[in-house]
Protein backbone atom coordinates (compact mmCIF):
# COMPACT_ATOMS: atom_id res chain seq x y z
CA UNK A 1 0.00 0.00 0.00
CA UNK A 2 1.31 3.43 -0.91
CA UNK A 3 0.25 6.46 1.09
CA UNK A 4 0.26 10.11 0.17
CA UNK A 5 -0.65 12.77 2.75
CA UNK A 6 -1.89 16.27 1.88
CA UNK A 7 -5.16 17.67 3.41
CA UNK A 8 -8.11 15.26 3.31
CA UNK A 9 -8.66 11.52 3.05
CA UNK A 10 -9.42 9.58 -0.09
CA UNK A 11 -8.79 5.84 -0.08
CA UNK A 12 -8.48 3.54 -3.06
CA UNK A 13 -8.95 0.01 -1.74
CA UNK A 14 -8.75 -2.97 -4.08
CA UNK A 15 -8.10 -2.57 -7.75
CA UNK A 16 -11.19 -4.59 -8.63
CA UNK A 17 -13.34 -1.53 -8.02
CA UNK A 18 -11.44 0.20 -10.79
CA UNK A 19 -11.96 -2.66 -13.21
CA UNK A 20 -15.68 -2.83 -12.49
CA UNK A 21 -16.00 0.89 -13.20
CA UNK A 22 -13.79 0.72 -16.25
CA UNK A 23 -15.24 -2.37 -17.92
CA UNK A 24 -16.99 -0.16 -20.46
CA UNK A 25 -13.71 1.39 -21.48
CA UNK A 26 -11.23 -0.34 -23.76
CA UNK A 27 -8.36 -0.08 -21.30
CA UNK A 28 -10.49 -1.47 -18.48
CA UNK A 29 -11.59 -4.43 -20.58
CA UNK A 30 -7.98 -5.03 -21.59
CA UNK A 31 -6.84 -4.93 -17.96
CA UNK A 32 -9.56 -7.36 -16.90
CA UNK A 33 -8.52 -9.82 -19.63
CA UNK A 34 -5.07 -10.15 -18.06
CA UNK A 35 -6.55 -10.74 -14.60
CA UNK A 36 -8.91 -13.43 -15.87
CA UNK A 37 -5.90 -15.29 -17.29
CA UNK A 38 -4.04 -15.09 -13.97
CA UNK A 39 -1.52 -12.62 -15.34
CA UNK A 40 -0.39 -9.31 -13.91
CA UNK A 41 -1.40 -6.30 -15.97
CA UNK A 42 1.49 -4.91 -18.07
CA UNK A 43 3.21 -1.84 -16.64
CA UNK A 44 2.08 0.60 -19.31
CA UNK A 45 -1.61 -0.32 -18.97
CA UNK A 46 -1.57 -0.38 -15.17
CA UNK A 47 0.32 2.91 -14.94
CA UNK A 48 -2.07 4.65 -17.34
CA UNK A 49 -5.04 3.40 -15.34
CA UNK A 50 -3.69 4.55 -12.00
CA UNK A 51 -2.16 7.88 -12.95
CA UNK A 52 -5.36 8.82 -14.76
CA UNK A 53 -7.36 8.12 -11.57
CA UNK A 54 -4.94 10.16 -9.45
CA UNK A 55 -5.20 13.31 -11.57
CA UNK A 56 -6.66 16.21 -9.65
CA UNK A 57 -6.19 14.65 -6.21
CA UNK A 58 -3.38 16.95 -5.04
CA UNK A 59 -5.57 18.23 -2.18
CA UNK A 60 -6.35 14.76 -0.81
CA UNK A 61 -4.78 11.94 1.13
CA UNK A 62 -4.98 8.64 -0.68
CA UNK A 63 -4.01 5.05 -0.11
CA UNK A 64 -3.25 2.77 -3.06
CA UNK A 65 -3.82 -0.95 -2.55
CA UNK A 66 -1.93 -3.20 -4.96
CA UNK A 67 -0.10 -0.49 -6.89
CA UNK A 68 2.74 -0.17 -7.74
CA UNK A 69 3.63 -3.82 -8.30
CA UNK A 70 6.80 -3.37 -10.33
CA UNK A 71 9.78 -1.05 -10.10
CA UNK A 72 8.79 0.54 -13.42
CA UNK A 73 5.37 1.39 -11.97
CA UNK A 74 6.98 2.74 -8.80
CA UNK A 75 9.31 4.96 -10.80
CA UNK A 76 6.41 6.25 -12.91
CA UNK A 77 4.41 7.04 -9.75
CA UNK A 78 7.38 8.82 -8.17
CA UNK A 79 7.64 11.12 -11.18
CA UNK A 80 4.05 12.27 -10.69
CA UNK A 81 3.53 12.15 -6.90
CA UNK A 82 5.42 12.56 -3.66
CA UNK A 83 4.95 9.38 -1.60
CA UNK A 84 4.99 9.57 2.21
CA UNK A 85 5.08 5.91 3.15
CA UNK A 86 4.68 2.38 1.81
CA UNK A 87 3.01 -0.37 3.84
CA UNK A 88 3.94 -4.01 3.26
CA UNK A 89 1.45 -6.59 4.56
CA UNK A 90 3.49 -9.76 4.99
CA UNK A 91 0.87 -12.53 4.86
CA UNK A 92 1.77 -16.17 4.06
CA UNK A 93 1.12 -17.35 0.51
CA UNK A 94 -1.22 -20.16 1.60
CA UNK A 95 -3.29 -17.85 3.79
CA UNK A 96 -3.95 -15.50 0.88
CA UNK A 97 -4.70 -18.39 -1.48
CA UNK A 98 -7.20 -19.95 0.93
CA UNK A 99 -9.05 -16.68 1.46
CA UNK A 100 -9.28 -15.79 -2.22
CA UNK A 101 -10.35 -19.23 -3.41
CA UNK A 102 -13.03 -19.37 -0.68
CA UNK A 103 -14.72 -16.28 -2.12
CA UNK A 104 -18.02 -16.65 -4.04
CA UNK A 105 -20.34 -13.94 -5.31
CA UNK A 106 -23.95 -13.33 -6.29
CA UNK A 107 -23.45 -11.61 -9.68
CA UNK A 108 -26.71 -9.67 -9.81
CA UNK A 109 -26.34 -7.97 -6.42
CA UNK A 110 -22.58 -8.07 -5.91
CA UNK A 111 -22.98 -9.83 -2.54
CA UNK A 112 -19.78 -11.58 -1.54
CA UNK A 113 -19.52 -14.73 0.55
CA UNK A 114 -16.43 -16.40 2.00
CA UNK A 115 -16.72 -20.09 2.78
CA UNK A 116 -14.45 -19.65 5.81
CA UNK A 117 -15.66 -16.39 7.37
CA UNK A 118 -19.12 -15.59 6.03
CA UNK A 119 -20.55 -18.64 4.23
CA UNK A 120 -24.04 -18.71 2.71
CA UNK A 121 -26.74 -20.50 4.70
CA UNK A 122 -26.96 -23.09 1.92
CA UNK A 123 -23.72 -23.89 0.11
CA UNK A 124 -23.62 -22.39 -3.37
CA UNK A 125 -26.88 -20.43 -2.92
CA UNK A 126 -27.45 -16.72 -2.30
CA UNK A 127 -29.14 -16.10 1.06
CA UNK A 128 -31.56 -13.48 -0.27
CA UNK A 129 -32.64 -14.63 -3.71
CA UNK A 130 -31.92 -18.36 -3.67
CA UNK A 131 -30.00 -17.95 -6.90
CA UNK A 132 -26.69 -19.79 -7.49
CA UNK A 133 -23.40 -18.24 -6.49
CA UNK A 134 -20.43 -18.12 -8.84
CA UNK A 135 -16.69 -17.92 -8.41
CA UNK A 136 -14.92 -15.19 -10.38
CA UNK A 137 -12.32 -16.46 -12.82
CA UNK A 138 -9.58 -14.64 -10.92
CA UNK A 139 -10.61 -16.36 -7.65
CA UNK A 140 -10.26 -19.91 -8.98
CA UNK A 141 -7.36 -21.88 -7.40
CA UNK A 142 -5.24 -22.25 -10.53
CA UNK A 143 -5.60 -18.55 -11.38
CA UNK A 144 -4.87 -17.41 -7.82
CA UNK A 145 -1.73 -19.55 -7.67
CA UNK A 146 -0.40 -18.10 -10.93
CA UNK A 147 -1.16 -14.54 -9.81
CA UNK A 148 0.48 -14.95 -6.41
CA UNK A 149 3.61 -16.47 -7.92
CA UNK A 150 3.87 -13.61 -10.43
CA UNK A 151 3.11 -11.08 -7.71
CA UNK A 152 5.84 -12.42 -5.44
CA UNK A 153 8.45 -12.39 -8.19
CA UNK A 154 7.65 -8.86 -9.33
CA UNK A 155 7.02 -7.13 -6.01
CA UNK A 156 10.15 -8.15 -4.10
CA UNK A 157 12.22 -5.61 -6.08
CA UNK A 158 9.53 -2.98 -5.39
CA UNK A 159 9.84 -3.53 -1.63
CA UNK A 160 13.60 -3.18 -1.92
CA UNK A 161 13.15 -0.02 -4.01
CA UNK A 162 11.09 1.64 -1.27
CA UNK A 163 13.22 0.18 1.54
CA UNK A 164 16.26 1.92 0.07
CA UNK A 165 14.26 5.17 0.04
CA UNK A 166 13.42 4.71 3.73
CA UNK A 167 9.68 4.63 3.02
CA UNK A 168 8.84 0.97 3.73
CA UNK A 169 6.97 -0.18 6.85
CA UNK A 170 6.17 -3.91 7.14
CA UNK A 171 3.46 -5.66 9.17
CA UNK A 172 3.28 -9.45 9.50
CA UNK A 173 0.34 -11.69 10.42
CA UNK A 174 -2.59 -13.75 9.21
CA UNK A 175 -5.59 -12.11 10.93
CA UNK A 176 -6.95 -8.68 10.02
CA UNK A 177 -8.17 -7.87 13.53
CA UNK A 178 -4.67 -8.44 14.90
CA UNK A 179 -2.73 -6.60 12.20
CA UNK A 180 -5.09 -3.63 11.82
CA UNK A 181 -4.51 -1.96 15.24
CA UNK A 182 -0.79 -1.73 14.46
CA UNK A 183 -1.44 -0.35 10.99
CA UNK A 184 -3.95 2.15 12.33
CA UNK A 185 -1.54 3.39 14.99
CA UNK A 186 1.10 3.83 12.33
CA UNK A 187 -1.31 5.66 9.99
CA UNK A 188 -2.19 8.08 12.78
CA UNK A 189 1.40 9.26 12.71
CA UNK A 190 0.99 9.95 8.99
CA UNK A 191 -2.64 11.13 9.02
CA UNK A 192 -3.16 12.97 12.30
CA UNK A 193 -6.71 13.93 11.32
CA UNK A 194 -7.95 10.32 11.20
CA UNK A 195 -10.97 10.17 13.52
CA UNK A 196 -11.03 7.82 16.48
CA UNK A 197 -14.27 6.20 15.37
CA UNK A 198 -12.52 4.78 12.31
CA UNK A 199 -10.15 2.72 14.43
CA UNK A 200 -12.58 -0.12 15.09
CA UNK A 201 -12.45 -1.71 11.65
CA UNK A 202 -10.24 -1.40 8.57
CA UNK A 203 -11.66 0.29 5.51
Amino acid sequence: MVLRHPDQNKFFEGLWAFFRLLEVRDIGILAKSYIDQGQLIPDDIMTRLMLNELKGLDRYNWLLDGFPRTVAQAEALDKECQIDTVIDLDVPFETIKCRLTARWIHPASGRVYNLEFSPPKVQGIDDITGEPLVQRDDDKPETVTKRLQAYDAQTKPVLEYYREKGLLKSFSGTETNKIWPHIYAFLQTKLPDVSQKDSATPR
